[in-house]
């Protein structure tokens, strides 16, 4: 067995960073309403935590402007992005009072904002927000959930948006 002992020590925010990117994750958007409309983010630190009780995170920057908005609402919309959801994906990253324009959305009864057409969603309750660094995790209770079965999600790898590619099983 090797054992890797040439590990370079954290100090370059910009190096760990490329490193981090060499974990692909799906993006989901984060959203719920405001008082000026849906308020949300697109992340890629999303996952699931637990079974029983039902439980899925998501990390997100102190800095967001809108993790304020977020915070003043107990639920939260997680949709999962479709993989020809790039322009979705692109149009999110906008100034936080542009990012919904031309992006088709409902909301719950409760305000949790989903985006149509996407691959999956939950419909969460903020359980815990904890400070982790320069991040804050939020623990989401899952109270309803949806798929689009045939619907590949978006992937995110090394900055870049992809999808999956499939198998062929012949």
């Amino acid at each position: 067995m090797t054992v890797t002992t040439d590990f370079t020590t954290v100090g370059d925010q910009a190096e760990l960073r490329r490193v981090f990117g060499h974990f692909p994750s799906g993006l989901v958007v984060i959203a719920a309403l405001g008082p000026d409309g849906p308020a949300g983010l697109l992340a890629s630190s999303f996952t699931s935590v637990s079974l029983d009780p039902a439980l899925v995170s998501v990390n997100v920057a102190r800095t967001s402007t809108t993790l304020p908005v977020l915070r003043r609402a107990d639920h939260w919309g997680v949709t999962v992005l479709a993989h020809d959801q790039r322009n979705v994906a692109e149009l999110l990253r906008r100034p936080a009072s542009e990012r919904f324009d031309g992006i088709d959305w409902s909301a719950t009864d409760d305000g949790a904002v989903h985006l149509d057409d996407a691959a999956a969603g939950f419909h969460t309750r903020v359980d815990q927000v904890v400070p982790a660094g320069d991040h804050v995790i939020a623990l989401l209770a899952v109270h309803g959930h949806f798929t689009a079965p045939s619907v590949d999600p978006l992937v995110f790898h090394h900055s870049r948006f992809r999808h999956l590619e499939q198998e062929n099983n012949a």
